[in-house]
């Protein structure tokens, strides 16, 4: 099983990923991205599938024309946990 985020983990995550959220009413995070247009977005969730194939850690995401609502959480360990740190800050690096 995969180990949830600790206490300390957790207190450090505004720090290490300023740009995302937790999100109201379950253990994960989120962030919403914007582009000028609808193929610089495809193009933006097609690396992020890429990354998420490497990482074998699949995001929950929403796309519509120039935005891209990205949700992490670890089905596995119930909710966060060190892969969602991983992944978004992967993402953060490509967007």
């Amino acid at each position: 099983m995969i180990p949830k985020l600790t206490d300390a983990e957790r207190t450090a995550l505004p720090a290490m990923l300023p740009d995302w959220s937790l999100v109201t009413g379950r253990d994960a995070i989120a962030r919403e991205f914007c582009f000028k247009n609808f193929n610089e977005a495809w193009g933006f969730m097609s690396r992020v599938a890429l990354l998420a194939e490497q990482q074998d850690h699949h995001p929950e995401w929403f796309n519509v024309w120039n935005k891209v609502s990205i949700t992490l959480a670890t089905h596995d360990a119930g909710g966060l946990s060190p892969r969602d740190v991983k992944l978004a800050k992967a993402i953060d690096a490509v967007a």
